[in-house]
């Protein structure tokens, strides 16, 4: 609901559908960029790109940060 650097309170999501993203303007992404993920079935994962390992841990299948479909 809010960017947890910015708020330590903010409520962490594992997992939301493209709809509740653009319905509660969740600022995940740009709003065509999830409009077009949703027309081609593309999932989104969101997570922290500057932690040392997650970009491996994203790719290797482990469960980390936000699942958007």
């Amino acid at each position: 609901d809010q960017d947890p650097k910015l708020n330590p309170q903010a409520k962490r999501y594992d997992a939301l559908t493209y709809m509740e993203v653009l319905q509660n303007r969740l600022q995940v992404m740009d709003s065509t960029a999830i409009s077009l993920c949703m027309e081609n079935e593309i999932p989104i994962v969101v997570f922290d790109l500057f932690k040392k390992g997650n970009i491996k841990r994203v790719i290797s299948g482990e469960k980390i940060g936000t699942v958007v479909s």
